[in-house]
């Protein structure tokens, strides 16, 4: 009898709250359909940036380097030098696309990633949570394979205006699966040896490429000079740049690009991308004056073609450091870096003699390693808090947090970026040049690349 009174006194409560239920329901469902729109908005604005700034970081590529670099050669080199930029938008991104991708950001070793991306399978409108949560998996990855395009395109300007044009296709894609693939994984994959947020034994910070893109280029490109030799009369014959005009532009470019470059290394419309933003536009700024300064001081004037290699110089050490420290250390930084490569180009490969023919060392291989060492000294987790303790505390990131031991870290990921450039661009250059040899002949290169290797001329002055 009991148990019947206390059933019915349960069963009428129970109606009694029915229309108080039903009323909370379409408020709770108001609630989630606003949460949902809130993460749609946020995706799609993610999104349009990440695209946005892939399309930037390609066109640092073509036009951008392509201008830069072939108004630096001589007349008869100019097509020659804008296609090895040109096709290596074509080659990287079929190469990507079969196992690039997969061998840079599958999981797999601390050296080298596995096969669970090849022919990019499974890589499609969902997000990838260790990448880029807000963003689908197929954005990432489109563009990453910016930088995979515009780093070995970067090496070219060592070998500008001497190297086949067969060689240098077969060069690219075996350097591209020896040395950028495994390098960009170490430092940027899951599980990567470098990767400092996702698993990495030595705890490297490369917000955007110093060590993955700069070093690894300028290093190859300086081992890719000695090995070619120079150019048929460098450096008694006059080899000025035949349209300085062209490099400003392409320059230009370059800097409008890079904003894709770093800021789009975020990875979201964010905070994080405007502070790298605002240190991409400040360190190259201040590479252009430190650049201009050195060569004031040394000859007594400052020349345009000084300024524009000044402002790159800034670009490319700030790279590493943009998502990780405050404005004014990047205008440290690209002054510095400004001066350092300056130095570089105009007296120490004066004294040893090497035909870097376009500085892709002296402004890449140095400027990338002095960037990467100063994110050690300058980066500070009032800018990016991304490395939490068990407790989820902010953890201290460079000396400027009180951190001294990343700067041995920093040093070890540009030694180890040093490493493999030198050894893998050695190796696959002594097999080129067995398989297809790597040089022009001597009267093709006189002749120019550009009728020897495509049967074109640049300039059609009979017209």
């Amino acid at each position: 009898m009991k148990r019947s009174v206390v059933a019915v006194c349960v069963l009428g409560l129970l109606l009694m709250a029915a229309p108080a239920l039903a009323q909370a329901d379409p408020a709770a469902e108001k609630i989630a359909k606003l949460e949902a729109a809130v993460t749609a908005a946020q995706s799609a604005g993610d999104n349009a940036w990440m695209l946005m700034s892939a399309a930037l970081v390609l066109m640092m590529t073509g036009p951008g380097l392509a201008l830069f670099y072939g108004g630096l050669v001589r007349t008869k080199n100019v097509l020659a030098t804008m296609m090895q930029s040109f096709i290596l938008m074509a080659l990287i991104t079929v190469l990507w696309a079969i196992i690039g991708y997969s061998l840079t950001f599958a999981e797999g070793t601390p050296i080298i990633g596995g096969l669970k991306y090849m022919f990019l399978h499974g890589v499609g409108a969902e997000p990838n949570p260790d990448y880029g949560s807000t963003v689908p998996h197929q954005t990432y990855m489109v563009y990453q394979l910016m930088f995979a395009i515009i780093t070995p395109a970067l090496i070219s300007g060592a070998f500008a205006e001497r190297m086949k044009f067969g060689a240098m296709v077969l060069f690219m894609i075996l350097w591209s699966l020896l040395v950028y693939f495994p390098l960009a994984h170490m430092v940027w994959g899951k599980g990567g040896l470098m990767n400092a947020f996702l698993g990495g034994k030595i705890r490297c910070f490369d917000f955007a490429g110093g060590t993955v893109v700069h070093v690894s280029s300028g290093v190859s490109a300086l081992v890719c000079a000695l090995y070619l030799g120079k150019r048929h009369g460098y450096p008694h014959e006059p080899m000025k740049p035949h349209s300085v005009v062209l490099s400003v532009i392409g320059a230009c470019l370059l800097w409008v690009g890079w904003f894709g470059f770093n800021a789009g290394s975020a990875v979201a419309a964010s905070a994080l991308a405007t502070s790298a933003f605002v240190n991409t536009h400040f360190a190259a700024a201040a590479g252009a004056l430190g650049w201009s300064a050195g060569e004031w001081f040394r000859n007594g004037k400052a020349s345009v073609l000084g300024a524009i290699s000044g402002a790159v110089a800034g670009l490319v050490a700030i790279t590493p450091a943009s998502g990780f420290v405050k404005p004014m250390p990047a205008l440290l930084i690209g002054f510095s870096a400004g001066l350092v490569c300056y130095l570089m180009v105009a007296v120490v490969k004066s004294k040893f003699g090497y035909d870097d023919s376009l500085d892709a060392f002296g402004v890449h291989g140095i400027g990338g390693s002095l960037g990467a060492l100063l994110t050690g000294v300058f980066a500070t987790n009032m800018v990016n808090n991304g490395l939490k303790d068990a407790n989820g505390h902010a953890q201290a990131m460079g000396l400027a947090d009180g951190n001294a031991m990343q700067i041995v870290n920093q040093f070890w990921a540009v030694l180890i970026a040093w490493v493999l450039a030198i050894v893998g661009t050695l190796v696959i250059l002594k097999v080129v040049d067995l398989l297809v040899g790597v040089r022009v002949a001597k009267e093709q290169e006189i002749e120019g690349l550009d009728l020897s290797q495509h049967g074109e001329e640049a300039y059609n002055f009979e017209a």
